[in-house]
């Protein structure tokens, strides 16, 4: 937690979208940004290409963001970026176990930092799906998800912007109960196909917390996806021309992803620096 008396935040936000076209990182800039105009707080954004520039973040920020990304989080752990990613990481829980540090660092994840985050602690068997999920789809809620301040507000299940190609499954409870991590929720349930249902967010320690879906996916880049030809044809071969339909018609329902928008990371930054909660 930021102590009360600093009236500056610093906020570091590392970009892992490899240079690709994308509405993640205007969505979590505007995130801060409405954050910034409630908080009363000076805030300061640091951005970091991490995938194409390789570069980082040091230890002088308060919080810290990792967005999603395209690509395979098994087969780039040998490639510099994602190696220093790594370091990063080991920096960040180093930094937060040392008790002379009285300011931890908060960090969250997203979509492909929380695979990698998956990978990095060993959280279970990190694979890919058979199809790619895109599109709008119902989270369920585990006990820890119940109990957790990131999703207070949030209903069960509550809905949220899922595109990914892989997953996490079989947890490794014996790891993530030695570390003091939590799973929050796990994806929808499939009755008509018999995989098991992936990891959706864990809470890896008191400091960090990641989820497999787009916390900050608002409907106004969700609807320009879903004008796309490839993701629409994604959608309509995965689930038909119903659930697209059906997908469109959640954009505009306050209580779907405009509901997720408004609390996950609105609710981190607020535990972060102490305050009550944004909605």
């Amino acid at each position: 937690m930021i102590t009360s008396e600093k009236s500056t935040v610093r906020i570091a936000i590392l970009d892992l979208n490899e240079g690709k076209p994308n509405q993640s990182m205007r969505c979590i800039h505007q995130i801060v940004q409405e954050w910034k105009e409630n908080s009363g707080l000076d805030v300061i954004i640091g951005e970091f290409d991490v995938r194409v520039k390789n570069e980082l973040p040091d230890t002088s920020f308060d919080i810290y963001i990792s967005s999603g990304g395209p690509g395979d989080p098994l087969s780039t752990r040998f490639d510099d970026w994602d190696i220093s990613w790594n370091k990063w990481l080991n920096e960040m829980e180093r930094w937060n176990n040392n008790p002379s540090n009285a300011q931890k660092k908060p960090i969250f994840f997203i979509c492909h930092s929380f695979q990698l985050a998956c990978r990095y602690f060993n959280a279970g068997i990190l694979s890919k799906r058979k199809s790619t999920a895109f599109g709008v789809f119902p989270v369920h809620m585990l006990e820890a998800g119940k109990q957790e301040a990131i999703f207070d507000g949030l209903r069960d299940p509550f809905y949220a912007v899922d595109s990914r190609d892989y997953q996490l499954t079989q947890p490794n409870h014996s790891v993530l109960k030695k570390m003091g991590a939590t799973i929050l929720c796990i994806e929808k349930e499939r009755p008509h196909v018999p995989y098991e249902r992936a990891v959706m967010a864990i809470r890896f320690n008191e400091y960090m917390i990641g989820t497999q879906f787009h916390p900050e996916a608002d409907p106004v880049g969700m609807s320009l996806h879903l004008q796309v030809e490839e993701k629409r044809k994604t959608v309509i071969e995965s689930h038909g021309e119903e659930k697209l339909i059906n997908m469109l018609e959640h954009l505009n329902d306050p209580d779907k992803i405009m509901w997720t928008y408004s609390h996950v990371l609105f609710n981190f930054l607020n535990s972060a620096v102490g305050m009550p909660e944004y909605a």
